[in-house]
């Protein structure tokens, strides 16, 4: 994973992938600006973040379509500036798959063992070609043209494509973008299923946050061509390093204002609106200190609510009353947008059998909600 989330950086013998102070400038703009990072060897890791934030030219820079204008990249130990794409360890999948139109899915799976010299016989070729259709679960579809397939169905020749060479990275440029909801979530899966059984590196690049979070074991949050934090999907939604992150991944609802008191790990910052919030320091979390501004960020699955007047079904720290604007049902759960006249406009998502949904909740309702102060992250400026 990437150096700046405070996370231990990976022994060099564990690590497939390394930027050392890479950075990439197009005339004045820098692309990538100064980047260490260590991607550990035999996992799935995503690069994430918005249009723009320098995670394509990341992922062209370890193809070796682009070379840095600064700094060192090394894959599986060895150097690879300089070094054309053509002969660097690594295949890549792109967002629309670029398969050949006037190819079966055999002879398009086959393709970079016919340009190897010298070439593997006929007959080894077809093993590996049947070999890799099994391997994502396409057997018997050696003879159908690239229009006769699905999108699902041409990922996966295009997955079988890069994976035949063995390459010991595998990159992925949003390949899931083209498809619909449901079929993007089974191919996460597939994806998830593929990684384990081959064993080799898997770099994602996606402004998904939802395919990042589901499929990765670590992930780079990227911004204007620098890494703002890495680290676990789990780390990067718990325990966010700002602002930024919280914002970027998943949902929060964030209020702002000066830092009063910064006791240690516990915070208390006085609203733009005259309230106090308190939270808890995010432990990858930049320091706060009295004075500077300040952000509380608390995740809408926090927050609880109950019906106006009752009694909070917890002891809360923070409590508070407002009219429900908007019920969203969404099966499993609900998610309830709420004004008040203190805080703005706030979400909160309910779980299915929670009591927000056995009360049956609607627009209109006055309702009383809060949360507990060990909910609530205090966070730096981005």
């Amino acid at each position: 994973m990437a150096t700046p989330s405070g996370s231990t950086d990976a022994s060099r013998d564990a690590v497939d992938i390394r930027f050392t102070g890479v950075s990439k400038l197009f005339g004045e703009v820098r692309a990538v600006d100064r980047v260490d990072m260590a991607i550990p060897r035999g996992g799935f890791h995503s690069l994430l973040g918005p249009s723009g934030c320098g995670k394509t030219t990341s992922l062209r820079l370890i193809a070796g379509f682009e070379q840095p204008s600064e700094g060192n990249i090394e894959i599986g130990g060895v150097a690879m500036v300089g070094v054309p794409a053509h002969r660097r360890p690594v295949n890549m999948v792109f967002q629309h798959y670029a398969l050949f139109p006037h190819l079966d899915a055999a002879a398009n799976i086959a393709y970079g063992l016919r340009q190897r010299r010298p070439r593997p016989a006929a007959g080894e070729i077809a093993r590996q070609v049947d070999a890799m259709l099994e391997l994502v679960r396409l057997p018997g579809m050696q003879a159908r043209r690239v229009w006769e397939l699905s999108g699902g169905q041409q990922q996966r020749v295009a997955l079988a494509r890069a994976l035949i060479n063995k390459p010991t990275v595998l990159l992925l440029d949003e390949p899931l973008a083209a498809l619909d909801r449901k079929l993007r979530r089974d191919m996460q899966i597939e994806l998830q299923n593929l990684q384990r059984d081959v064993g080799i590196t898997f770099v994602l690049v996606t402004h998904d946050q939802e395919e990042a979070l589901s499929m990765s074991d670590t992930i780079a949050i990227m911004r204007q061509g620098r890494i703002v934090q890495s680290g676990s999907p789990a780390e990067l939604y718990d325990a966010p390093v700002n602002r930024y992150v919280a914002d970027f991944v998943g949902e929060s609802n964030f209020f702002s204002g000066r830092v009063e008191e910064a006791n240690g790990g516990a915070v208390r910052i006085a609203l733009d609106g005259g309230l106090k919030l308190r939270g808890r320091l995010s432990r990858h979390g930049h320091g706060l200190s009295a004075g500077a501004r300040g952000h509380i960020a608390v995740r809408p699955e926090s927050i609880l609510l109950w019906r106006a007047g009752a009694a909070s079904p917890r002891d809360l720290d923070a409590r508070f009353e407002g009219r429900i604007h908007n019920r969203i049902y969404l099966g499993d759960h609900a998610a309830f947008a709420i004004a008040t006249p203190s805080l703005g406009d706030i979400l909160v998502r309910a779980p299915k059998h929670s009591t927000a949904l056995t009360e049956r909740f609607a627009p209109g309702d006055a309702v009383g909600f809060g949360w507990a102060s060990t909910e609530a992250l205090a966070l730096a400026e981005d």
